[in-house]
């Protein structure tokens, strides 16, 4: 038997940990739209039953042998059946843990954040409908389920994202965001359509465990089309430039989105099929590829953007990149432990940005230094934790997770896989103290600018209760790695981690400090002129800031393939075929209603000529008869 039955008091801690959101979305969708402050109440003590019951189901399954799943059939045809339910493994618990803790500290943060705002209720119904989607997506047995709760992660992301509609920009960020990761889901939906259709089964067990019944050509084929999902999920090359817009939503939008939900998503996929991906060495390598390009792609985007939200948005694009290159490498362990670690120091990273952008009214970081951003001390300290951590300094968690994926890429058999992640170690050091560094050392007084937020509102006491907590998690997590990982390569299968060459695990750090002191050296001491090395170099700077120009390129396949081809192919059919074959048979109709008309206007003669001949015609008939 590959699994379990779930004990009854952990299904049932299970389902109110993914239904209780739900509950909150519906009652304030229906009844406290028109009461604010209820219907946040209403969410953030959702959020707090979901988070507790994930920490009891944790507690009570730490030390379980075996996966624990519940199920009833929801669809049959013959020996075919299609069930929902629940499925608790280490990965599942660990994630459930992950995007409750996230989702209830994002929800205390916004009680002042969005203070104010006349969307107040709506938005906090829309933040319990992303809870309940990631709940129910982490916690579902097989592939459909997981495709159902995908899709409607999507749905909330492009609703969070789009929430300020009469802003243009935004609808437009929602709209970008909706349509890009379709684009990936249509791939997920054929992968696991031929999962279904050749293979037979969705249940993850049965995929996982080879028992699919695949030919390894279909294995990879589908490995690769569920891969296209992950990349649009996640953000990867080269469906990657729609995250850096979605910047356009509320900062604690942008902060659930980009820790612990939504393109973390891509990324527990892999993780949750890594077995299934381990069968195909085509796959797997593929993988590594698109991690590693969008990994440089993305730091490089972020050494010359203004944008401090942007910064930390292809900071992610970043680090999923890093997680999707260890599983590629088959480093389960360490990349799932990079997504846990990840998902905290970047909300603190987000959630600091957003004390900044709410007090200064501006998402420009040269400005934002200008007007006196370091003055607080709290968010500097905080968003400084954060830094550190995404650079891979000791001892915050991104230096442990960091030091495990080196490690599954220095086990890898190409060493190219190591010295991309190396170079990838000190383009996020640079870019991130360079972030730093402009706030710490800005050049000049001025006055704030345009930002996300309308009306300098000071940030309040549970803003800042959020980033001391989550800093404080930021210290801690990396002393918990070695149980993290021994808890989590419990049910990981094919995994590989393992130890590897010193100088691997030397090099890391090194490149990290060596990246601090680049981004000092041009935007720290007294005498830079804080311009980094590549937009001195203008051909090179204009590249990554037009984010490698795949925007121009979309809009030119746009433009050229479905404006002038498709649609354009499209309305020639149409006026040719369709408006052709209604214009001739309304021309037939009309001609005839002529002719049929003609006979019964001014025509006597025809008539009576017609009448004489009929009449003619039966006197004969009579006479003869």
């Amino acid at each position: 038997m590959l699994f379990q039955p779930v004990p009854e008091i952990s299904l049932y801690l299970a389902w109110a940990a993914a239904v209780v959101p739900l509950a909150a979305f519906g009652v304030i969708l229906v009844f406290l739209r028109r009461l604010p402050g209820v219907a946040a109440g209403t969410s953030v003590a959702a959020a707090a039953v979901s988070l507790i019951c994930a920490v009891c189901l944790l507690v009570r399954h730490l030390g379980m042998d075996a996966p624990l799943q519940s199920s009833v059939t929801w669809m049959a045809s013959g020996d075919f059946e299609i069930a929902v339910g629940v499925l608790l493994d280490s990965l599942s618990l660990v994630m459930l843990v992950i995007v409750t803790c996230i989702a209830f500290l994002v929800q205390v943060y916004s009680l002042g954040y969005m203070a104010g705002d006349p969307g107040y209720g709506r938005y906090f119904g829309f933040m319990s409908l992303f809870a309940w989607a990631m709940a129910g997506l982490v916690l579902a047995p097989n592939i459909l389920q997981i495709f159902i709760f995908w899709e409607l992660v999507g749905l909330s992301s492009y609703l969070l994202i789009g929430f300020w509609y009469e802003k243009f920009s935004a609808t437009r960020a929602g709209k970008k965001a909706f349509i890009m990761t379709r684009a990936g889901d249509t791939l997920f939906f054929w992968g696991w359509l031929i999962l279904l259709v050749s293979g037979g089964t969705l249940h993850i067990f049965e995929l996982n465990s080879g028992a699919h019944g695949l030919s390894s050509a279909m294995t990879t084929a589908s490995a690769l089309l569920v891969f296209g999902g992950i990349i649009g999920k996640s953000a990867q090359f080269p469906l990657m430039t729609w995250l850096p817009d979605a910047m356009e939503g509320p900062t604690p939008v942008s902060a659930l989105l980009h820790s612990a939900t939504m393109v973390a998503a891509g990324v527990f996929l892999l993780g949750r099929l890594f077995p299934f991906f381990s069968q195909s060495d085509t796959a797997m390598t593929v993988c590594m590829a698109v991690g590693t390009v969008s990994m440089l792609l993305s730091a490089t985007m972020a050494m010359v953007s203004r944008d401090i939200k942007q910064v930390w948005a292809y900071s992610t694009i970043s680090q999923l990149g890093f997680m999707i290159m260890a599983l590629g490498a088959g480093g389960y362990a360490a990349g799932i432990f990079h997504l846990t670690t990840h998902a905290g120091f970047k909300a603190l990273l987000f959630l600091c940005a957003g004390v900044l952008i709410h007090v200064h009214e501006t998402n420009d970081m040269f400005v934002i230094a200008r007007a006196g951003g370091r003055r607080m001390k709290t968010a500097m300290i905080c968003m400084t934790a954060g830094a550190l951590a995404l650079a891979g300094i000791w001892p915050f968690s991104g230096f442990f997770s960091k030091e495990a994926i080196m490690g599954a890429l220095a086990a890898a058999d190409n060493p190219v896989w190591l010295f991309c992640g190396l170079a990838g170690v000190f383009l996020t050091a640079y870019y991130t103290f360079r972030l730093i560094f402009i706030i710490l050392f800005p050049r000049s007084a001025a006055t704030g600018g345009p930002g996300d937020r309308h009306g300098s509102v000071p940030a309040n006491a549970a803003m800042y209760a959020v980033l001391v907590i989550l800093a404080v998690i930021t210290l801690a997590a990396g002393f918990f790695a070695q149980g993290f990982q021994d808890f989590i390569s419990i049910h990981s299968g094919h995994a590989k981690d393992g130890h590897t060459a010193f100088w691997a695990h030397i090099a890391s750090p090194v490149l990290a400090v060596a990246g601090i002191f680049a981004a000092w050296m041009q935007f720290g001491r007294s005498a830079s002129d804080q311009v980094g090395f590549a937009e001195k170099i203008g051909p090179v700077g204009r590249l990554f800031a037009r984010r490698w120009y795949l925007d121009h390129v979309y809009a030119w396949i746009t433009d050229r393939v479905l404006d002038r081809g498709i649609a354009e192919g499209a309305r020639r059919a149409e006026n040719r075929m369709i408006e052709g074959a209604l214009a001739m048979i309304t021309g037939w109709v009309v001609f005839c209603g002529r002719m049929a008309a003609g006979w019964h206007r001014a025509m006597i003669q025809p008539k009576l000529m017609v009448a004489f001949a009929v009449m003619f015609g039966l006197t004969l008939i009579l006479m003869v008869v």
